[in-house]
């Protein structure tokens, strides 16, 4: 197909970043209710809605997914006259995570039933750092943009290079900090998938989550045990003021309290729903974010922070 017919539908936040970062995000022509990256995406018709509450704590927020997953249900609803209104060439989604965005089996159940411009779907499945790449070259070659897509991870990889390389250079290995990132608050859920890489590259040394696994539970006695030297919360789908409000949770806790990197000044709040959960483009942002938390002597610039306005220390 040739790039000037394409319309496409992204029903995952990443996927929108990506579609922009080749430069086809005019070629959008729907979104899902998360897309919120760039501004203009905001303006596209919204084809996807939760079923659940989205509004209160992590805790209430937990409660009401896991009661949908308990009967088999999914977790999101995915509107097939939209999208057959829209007659899209293209539709993107993911099969990583039924809990995270749409899934796969929502939409090939609503491209079944009603969509007649019978759409060529796209599924991403990022379950590590180089899964993006992956996800990337795929998007790219459906959409025809291969060369964009050479050149965007080309840039990419320099910037991962660039952090992990300094990194190395300047960081003995008896050095580096040891790192607990913290996904969800109540309950606790440790980061996994690309984020302990990240935590690797940016010169820490991670105590929990594996590398292209799911995101694992974890309980306060973890963190005592291990006692990191940095903490970081970045819960899923949060900013930063979601965050502050749960906070309390872990900061009301004289357990919490007595930890080392709350005791030591270094415990982090980051931007989770616009960065570290969204495996997209951006996920090179968080890298840089993770280095200048963990060693702002090395990676404060002249005029300061780069991404200062993601990331607070409590």
């Amino acid at each position: 197909m040739a790039q000037k017919d394409l319309r496409i539908v992204s029903l995952i936040a990443s996927s929108t970043e990506l579609v922009h970062a080749l430069g086809l995000g005019h070629f959008m022509v729907g979104r899902s209710h998360e897309c919120d990256f760039p501004q203009s995406v905001k303006e596209l018709p919204v084809c996807t809605a939760p079923k659940f509450n989205v509004e209160g704590s992590s805790k209430e927020i937990d409660d009401r997914v896991k009661e949908i997953l308990a009967k088999s249900l999914s977790v999101y609803l995915v509107d097939a006259e939209k999208l057959d209104e829209l007659a899209p060439s293209h539709i993107i989604t993911q099969a990583q995570c039924e809990v995270c965005a749409v899934s796969l089996r929502d939409v090939e159940e609503a491209a079944c039933a009603l969509i007649a411009s019978r759409p060529q779907i796209i599924a991403l499945e990022p379950n590590c750092l180089e899964d993006y790449f992956s996800d990337l070259r795929r998007v790219a070659a459906a959409l025809n943009a291969v060369s964009e897509g050479e050149a965007l991870e080309k840039a990419a990889r320099k910037r991962i290079d660039a952090v992990r390389e300094l990194t190395e250079r300047a960081l003995p290995q008896d050095s580096k900090p040891t790192v607990a990132v913290i996904e969800w608050i109540e309950p606790l859920m440790a980061a996994g998938n690309w984020m302990p890489e990240l935590v690797e590259m940016a010169g820490g040394i991670n105590l929990f989550g594996e590398s292209g696994k799911h995101s694992p539970w974890m309980s306060l006695d973890d963190l005592v045990a291990r006692d990191a030297d940095i903490i970081v919360v970045t819960p899923c789908g949060f900013d930063n003021k979601k965050t502050l409000e749960e906070m309390p949770v872990l900061l009301n806790n004289p357990r919490f309290q007595k930890l080392r990197a709350v005791q030591n000044g270094r415990l982090y709040v980051a931007d989770g729903n616009q960065y570290f959960n969204r495996p997209g483009p951006r996920l090179v942002d968080s890298l840089e974010m993770l280095a200048e938390i963990f060693h702002p002597q090395l990676f404060a610039g002249g005029s300061g922070f780069k991404y200062k306005d993601a990331w607070l220390k409590l």
